[in-house]
């Protein structure tokens, strides 16, 4: 699967992704509302990877690799997950997410990958409602949620602290934002 915005490619994880990967998953600061410490072993990015892949085999979906364009380098991940693991009392539904490296961070890629997601979601998957979920204290993603028309809908406690529960319906999803 690939989808492609002015500045990006989101594509599937492959395996030579997990150097980049890794500088992902080893930073403290990208790390730091996902409630867990960040990896030490490019060998757990490696399993990370092949985990991401086997979810697009059993679920059709998964988290894709974003490449900036100008660079050609993977500077994180966004996409749809269909959570198959209970979260906040939900279970078998789509899921957004992303993660960058820092130096990517401001420059609009989570809004822009989000953006082409929630197309894919809601016009090729076509389900009518996506789901998020972001830590209370990371404004960075609670800002690109809301202006994405998410509506927080709950809250819940994770082992780090508490999680705002985000839902966003076909019909409140405005694509030319």
């Amino acid at each position: 699967m690939q989808l492609e915005t002015q500045r990006l490619i989101l594509r599937n994880f492959e395996a030579y992704d997990a150097d980049r990967m890794f500088l992902l998953d080893s930073n403290p600061e990208v790390m730091k509302y996902i409630g867990m410490p960040p990896l030490n072993d490019k060998k757990d990015s490696e399993k990370v990877i092949q985990m991401i892949q086997q979810q697009y085999i059993d679920n059709g979906v998964g988290r894709l690799a974003v490449i900036e364009k100008e660079s050609g380098l993977l500077i994180g991940w966004s996409g749809l997950k269909l959570l198959t693991d209970p979260i906040n009392g939900y279970q078998n539904i789509y899921d957004l997410g992303y993660r960058f490296l820092p130096e990517f961070w401001g420059k609009g890629y989570a809004l822009e990958s989000a953006k082409a997601s929630l197309d894919f979601g809601f016009n090729n998957l076509k389900t009518d409602i996506i789901y998020a979920h972001a830590h209370s204290e990371n404004n960075g993603s609670n800002h690109i949620l809301k202006k994405l028309g998410f509506e927080k809908t709950s809250e819940f406690i994770e082992p780090d602290g508490i999680c705002f529960w985000y839902e966003l319906k076909k019909e409140n999803y405005f694509s030319g934002l």
